[in-house]
């Protein structure tokens, strides 16, 4: 059985977890960090048990450790790397691991927020489109909210590896 990867294909899969979906990718780079900060915040007692259980984070020593090390403005750098999908060391350590670490790997971040990771600024103030989108999150289910965060976090990240061809795309049946 062969199986393939396509970014292009929604992991959340309802219209109501879509539509939060597609409102997060509507945000800038800088509000996608504050609305992941928001979400931990506000959010963080229903959505942490599902990530660390799920992952191993001996898979990512690069996101949780060499990172805490770097400085402030190092860190946001590779936040908003990740984001934007850059190539960059740390982007692509994030964009190796599965959707559970990087789960765990947000979750770990939020936890250490004002600590040994940069912090969310004093005298920042939530746009309207962050709010609205941290809305429509909570007004989800749990599973939603999980649906919609792998999904976002899923999306982040640099990879140069590319999906298998399906049959549909190549015309050719597997041989085994």
């Amino acid at each position: 059985m062969t199986s393939s990867y396509d970014q292009n294909v929604p992991q959340a899969l309802s219209d109501e977890t879509q539509k939060v979906v597609e409102a997060f990718n509507r945000l800038d780079t800088d509000a996608k960090l504050a609305w992941l900060y928001f979400v931990y915040e506000k959010m963080g007692d229903s959505i942490t048990p599902a990530a660390p259980p799920a992952a191993e984070p001996e898979l990512a020593p690069v996101l949780l450790g060499d990172y805490y090390k770097l400085s402030d403005d190092e860190q946001l750098a590779i936040m908003r790397q990740i984001v934007n999908r850059e190539d960059s060391e740390y982007s692509r350590a994030y964009g190796a691991i599965k959707e559970n670490n990087q789960l765990f790997v947000w979750f770990d971040w939020a936890q250490k927020m004002g600590d040994q990771v940069v912090d969310i600024p004093e005298n920042y103030k939530a746009t309207d489109a962050v709010n609205n989108v941290l809305s429509q999150i909570e007004a989800l289910d749990f599973e939603g909210q999980i649906s919609v965060l792998r999904t976002v976090v899923g999306d982040m990240g640099y990879s140069d590896v590319k999906p298998i061809e399906t049959q549909a795309q190549t015309g050719k049946t597997s041989s085994l």
